[in-house]
């Protein structure tokens, strides 16, 4: 089974760079599933129902969520309706679900989605929610799992893959939008710190460079907009599963000029 991972995609240039290039690369590279992080979708924040429609047409199979999963509310009834996760760690009560089932092919594929506390709104432990739900993927005999742990801090990130290393197929993180240079195998899980984002390349996280650098000036803090024009990149990590662990992986970088960067996986003897 090869599935792969998109990290968060940060409003329409984003958006676009999907829908040009990822089926595609399904095609391409034999991808039987496709995961991908919709937190900042919708100009930045949030998912619409419009570009979840969009999203899921142009090849996403699932999305997960993060602290922006409830930037629109009408997220709330696309969670019944539309393969869309927020983090499981969300307190009991709260709409939508972390953690699901997939079939894909002859196989089960379990996708579960953490959040991180440094910075992030208040949610249960990350990790005691982590550890418990792939306890009971495991006694449902399922192997094939993938965590998105949408993080601040990498010292979250990396000590969730100390945690689950050896019981999960594959961890990457989110949140970020820097991608990091750390993807490995070891003990049959696949890891990466952080995807990073797939949107525009040539300002700040995604964002228009004018209110950030405000901000770091003064203080002052704004609302952020998407630049009307862009350079664009996708970025997107593709493991390969065998009975539950991950035997390859390898990161992609899709550059809107046209240029493909293709790096493989450090494996951990």
């Amino acid at each position: 089974m090869k599935i792969a991972f998109i990290g968060d995609i940060v409003g329409r240039p984003g958006r676009v760079m999907i829908a040009n290039h990822l089926k595609k690369l399904r095609a391409e590279y034999g991808i039987d599933f496709v995961i991908a992080n919709y937190e900042n979708a919708s100009h930045g924040f949030g998912l619409t129902k419009k570009n979840a429609e969009e999203l899921f047409k142009s090849g996403v199979d699932v999305m997960t969520g993060g602290n922006h999963s409830f930037d629109k509310k009408e997220i709330i009834e696309l969670f019944d309706s539309m393969e869309i996760l927020r983090p499981h760690n969300y307190p009991q009560g709260v709409a939508g679900t972390g953690m699901k089932v997939y079939e894909v092919g002859e196989e089960k594929l379990a996708v579960l989605n953490i959040m991180g506390h440094y910075g992030m709104p208040l949610v249960e432990n990350a990790f005691r929610c982590a550890d418990e739900s792939v306890k009971a993927l495991h006694v449902e005999k399922i192997k094939n799992i993938f965590v998105d742990i949408h993080a601040e801090a990498t010292s979250e990130k990396r000590g969730m893959m100390m945690l689950l290393e050896g019981r999960v197929s594959a961890i990457c993180g989110t949140h970020t939008h820097v991608s990091s240079d750390d993807l490995q195998i070891s003990k049959g899980t696949g890891y990466l710190s952080d995807i990073g984002l797939t949107g525009c390349r040539d300002n700040v996280i995604g964002m228009d460079k004018k209110v950030p650098l405000e901000a770091f000036f003064t203080g002052i803090k704004g609302h952020f907009d998407i630049p009307k024009s862009c350079k664009k990149i996708l970025q997107m990590v593709v493991y390969e599963l065998h009975d539950g662990k991950c035997i390859d992986a390898f990161k992609l970088k899709i550059f809107d000029n046209g240029t493909k960067i293709v790096t493989a996986c450090w494996k951990e003897e």
